[in-house]
């Protein structure tokens, strides 16, 4: 890499995952052109990778060739960024001092994580089965309390599942269930992944107050396993009016 601010650019990648083009020059006080030339040249050494509306980090420890399912996930990420990143921020109001959260591992509810890295509550507990979001562990507030459920990885969700994440899952109180999901019509909210559907919907029994985020693309959609009824959300939070 040519100049240390290309180290810099990595490192703020990396610990976001994914980023967009206008966020890397506000953070790096740039024109477009400069920080086009930065990325590009990231890009052409496999550093980063371009997904639409930005960049991805680009993890060199995974295996050659690691396929459509591992790259899926920060190409989630980077659809409709903008408004998931305001559902987000709608979000962080439902969340109130000694809360027990569990963030699912929808990339709508990453952002929501990301919100909380910037909170200042005096006692919260988060917990999740999400790998975005355990990233993010080491940027909370260091008095937070963290819980990561452990599991058979899929690099699909980039999350936890299976029979550990439920026994871990099944010894743990949570007041405040944050999830999101494939669409939502008049009565379901529903997902493609059997495993994510089961895990989330133990969550939501369990919880004592349940928050759908979903952006305006996913209303009147319905995938193939159910999540819950949508009546049993306290909340839907979305960009749509």
């Amino acid at each position: 890499m040519k100049n240390i601010r290309s180290f810099r650019i990595v490192d703020y990648v990396k610990t976001r995952q994914y980023c967009s083009l206008a966020e890397l020059m506000e953070a790096f006080h740039v024109s477009s052109a400069t920080i086009h030339r930065d990325v590009a040249d990231l890009v052409r050494r496999e550093v980063l990778q371009r997904v639409r509306g930005g960049v991805a980090f680009v993890d060199n420890a995974a295996p050659a060739g690691r396929g459509v399912a591992a790259s899926s996930y920060v190409e989630r990420r980077a659809v409709n960024a903008s408004a998931k990143e305001r559902i987000a921020r709608a979000a962080l109001a439902y969340v109130e001092e000694g809360d027990i959260l569990f963030l699912d591992s929808s990339t709508t509810v990453a952002h929501l994580a990301e919100e909380l890295t910037r909170s200042a509550f005096t006692s919260l507990t988060v917990i999740t089965n999400s790998v975005a979001v355990l990233q993010l562990f080491r940027r909370l507030p260091a008095h937070y309390v963290r819980i990561a459920l452990g599991g058979a990885y899929d690099p699909q969700l980039n999350s936890f599942l299976g029979q550990a994440a439920f026994r871990e899952l099944d010894r743990l109180t949570i007041t405040k269930a944050f999830v999101s999901g494939f669409g939502v019509d008049d009565r379901i909210a529903t997902t493609n992944h059997e495993d994510q559907a089961a895990l989330v919907a133990r969550v939501l029994e369990k919880a004592a107050k349940r928050y759908l985020l979903v952006d305006r693309t996913k209303f009147g959609r319905t995938g193939l396993y159910r999540l819950a009824a949508r009546g049993l959300f306290d909340a839907i939070v979305s960009d749509r009016p």
